[in-house]
């Protein structure tokens, strides 16, 4: 962010402006609403990530054949 030789005020007042120019930019009322709106999005964008990774694993077991697997796994409520 800065020199080696910043301290941690001075890297307060530098993130603070650029929090500040971060929210001047996108039009946002305050830099605790901008914040919001970068929490919100990287939720979402986490979110997604598993909902893809869900997706790719139900397709991966969409070609199993579920009669096979209980009988495999013995749990079949009609065993003969």
């Amino acid at each position: 962010m800065g020199s080696p030789e910043m301290t941690s005020v001075s890297v307060s007042f530098e993130v603070r402006r650029q929090l500040n120019s971060m929210r001047a930019m996108e039009n946002y009322r305050s830099v605790d609403e901008l914040l919001l709106h970068l929490l919100k999005q990287h939720r979402l964008q986490n979110l997604q990530g598993a909902r893809d990774k869900l997706a790719e694993r139900l397709e991966k077991q969409g070609d199993m054949d579920v009669d096979a697997l209980v009988k495999r796994l013995q749990l079949s409520p009609f065993r003969a």
